[in-house]
Formats: structure tokens, sequence, C-alpha cells
């Protein structure tokens, strides 16, 4: 009886330990900055200096760092971005440094786990050096930061103690954004103008609209036998017969070349009934 006693109570203090929380004393924290049209989003851990030394003390050397604590360091990037001259695809990404006096190894790698251990064997995506420069007002707590942001570019300071590395991040979207532009600038796309009188025709919200828009459409050599035959549909429903019917025969021969059955039993019935 004793012994079950006993048992029990273990048991019991072991759920109590499971629930318990209490705050971490190197608390997580994650910060996103927009660098153009991408995002940079950063998760770590930030461990505080308390009255210790913390580079060539408590952190030795020439050591490998996590670069946080508890768990690995990891950045996400939105799309591909520039680091140093290294380009980055889009994806996760953890990264070990090797703090010197005077320069840090910054080795990136894959994200692939939170057990910053598991990358020591393994083969960075990229490394390179750093400078450390030298910040007049002691850094209490481990931080990570975004600074210097422009339209296409923005730094990442990493700071403890009185040191400080600065990581340049840039992005290459120049020519996305010169093209988003110019499609604005130039106007609706022949599909913003075939959605628009789809609408117009199948609510029969407007059928002159309807047709104003399709023609934008239909104008092109290079009209679709989907989009002549919705002109041939929306003139019918105007009672535009001959009109009609001579736009149906043309979308009879796009849907016979594309080899389509059903627009071609479509504009066979609209030249019929309408003849």
């Amino acid at each position: 009886m004793k012994t079950y006693i006993i048992m029990v109570f273990m048991f019991m203090n072991a759920g109590l330990l499971a629930q318990l929380k209490v705050p971490s004393l190197s608390p997580k924290t994650k910060l996103s900055q927009n660098i153009g049209l991408s995002t940079v989003t950063i998760e770590y851990s930030r461990p505080s200096k308390k009255e210790r030394k913390i580079f060539g003390g408590l952190l030795p050397f020439g050591e490998v760092w996590r670069t946080g604590a508890n768990s690995a360091t990891k950045f996400s990037f939105s799309k591909e971005v520039v680091i140093n001259g290294q380009k980055f695809p889009k994806g996760d990404y953890s990264l070990l440094t090797i703090p010197e006096k005077n320069v840090w190894t910054i080795k990136w790698y894959t994200y692939s786990s939170s057990n910053w251990n598991a990358y020591k064997e393994q083969e960075p995506f990229t490394a390179f050096n750093l400078p450390v420069e030298s910040v007049s007002e002691s850094v209490e707590s481990l931080a990570i930061r975004f600074q210097n942001i422009t339209l296409n570019s923005a730094d990442i300071y990493i700071e403890w103690e009185n040191s400080r590395i600065i990581i340049p991040v840039k992005v290459n979207e120049e020519e996305e954004i010169i093209a988003s532009i110019n499609k604005e600038l130039a106007g609706p796309s022949s599909s913003d103008y075939f959605r628009a009188a789809l609408y117009y025709h199948e609510t029969k919200t407007d059928l002159n609209k309807a047709l104003t828009y399709i023609q934008k459409v239909t104008e092109s050599d290079k009209a679709l036998f989907f989009q002549v035959t919705r002109e041939a549909l929306i003139l019918k429903d105007l009672n535009r017969r001959k009109e009609a019917v001579e736009v149906a025969k043309r979308a009879l021969q796009l849907s016979e070349e594309a080899k389509n059955k059903d627009f071609v039993k479509i504009n066979n019935d609209i030249i019929t009934v309408l003849k």
C-alpha cells in the first residue's frame, strides 16, 4: 500500500511539472521586414549579458556559435535575395557564426531543423567573413535588427555586448517592378476586358457594355475561339442577327481549328437559329 501511494505521488508531481510554465531566460522573438516586394523574417532567442564578458569570454574566439540561444536562428526569404553578393533562393535558412576579435565567419545553411548542432557537420550553403564594428554603448540582450532600409536593400545588424556585424541584403526586383508599372499604365489586358464582358453578359446587367468590352478583345487577329463565340452570343442577345451570324462564322472556323467540338456546335446553332 505504501509503495502504491509513493508511485501515485510521483506521477502527480510529474504531471504538475509537465504543466508548469515559466518564462525563458532567453526569450524567443520574431520580426519581419519588407524590402522592396520581398519579406525577410527572422526568428531567434535573445540571451542577455548579465555582467558577463561575452566575446572572448562566455563565447571563446574561434568557436562555433548558434548566434542566439536555445535553438537555431531562422531566416526566411519570401523571394530571392542577395546577401553579401551571393544569391539566396526563396526559402528558409539558418546560420552559425565563428566570432573573432576583428572578424566573424558567417556560415549559412538551408534550414532543416531547430537543432543547431545538426548543422555543424554539414557543408554550408555559403560562407563569408564580415568585419566587427565597435558599439560604444553595451548591448545587454542579443539584438538582430533591420537598419538602413531602402527600396531595394537593407542591413541586418547583429549586436551584443560592444560588437556589431552588418549583413547587407539586396533584392533584384527592377525588371519585375518595371514590368508591373508598364502593365498597369498600359491599361486593362484582353483577359480583363473578357472577364468584364463575361460578367455583364451573364448577369444581363448591360449588354451594350458587354459588347464594347468583348470587341476590344475580338478586334485582334489573336482572339481565341471562345472569345469570338462570346461576341456572337452577345450580338444574338442584342438581336443584332446579321452581325451575330457573321461573327459566329468566324468563331466556328476558330473552333474547328482548335478542334473544340462543343464550341463548333454552339456556333453552328447560332448560325442555324439566326439565318
